[in-house]
């Protein structure tokens, strides 16, 4: 009988335990700076607008990335189920639309996104959001093929 009482108890335990683990995403809610000697060499710029300072809303549903681009306030939105979300970007040839995928993979969230190429041809790139000690890291795919790193430290 208190064989059967500890397993009980200690599946319950596990299955709360599996259950904290599985909701501690990271927020990344806040005014986030570059952190120019962090970055990696490739920069943190390219085609998905990073690379500059930027504020951040999350919500369990949704990332909400504001930034500046000149005069221009620019806000897009992406869906945290892993359901497709598609935003307007300015391109070369003018606005594009981007169709971008939010998935959590454990503690960091990636952002698959697929663009129209400049020959028309469909472009993929990935982010992949991190918080390590308090900063922001995306790490992503450069223009070229290499690996794009910018941290980012949180102003508020």
């Amino acid at each position: 009988m208190k064989r059967a009482r500890f397993a009980v108890i200690a599946a319950a335990v596990f299955a709360v335990a599996t259950v904290a683990f599985a909701q501690a995403k990271p927020d990344f809610s806040g005014t986030w700076t570059p952190d120019q000697p962090a970055a990696a060499p490739g920069g943190g710029g390219g085609r998905m607008g990073m690379g500059g300072p930027m504020t951040v809303k999350q919500t369990p549903d949704t990332l909400t990335i504001e930034r500046s681009m000149g005069d221009n306030k620019i806000s897009t939105v992406y869906k945290l189920d892993g359901t497709e979300t598609v935003n307007k970007q300015m391109g070369r040839g003018g606005e594009v639309e981007v169709k971008t995928t939010a998935k959590w993979d454990g503690n960091k969230l990636v952002l698959s996104s697929t663009r129209p190429g400049q020959d028309g041809t469909p472009r993929t790139t990935a982010q992949t959001w991190s918080l390590d000690g308090g900063n922001l890291t995306i790490e992503g795919q450069g223009r070229g093929g290499e690996t794009t790193k910018t941290v980012y430290k949180k102003t508020t």
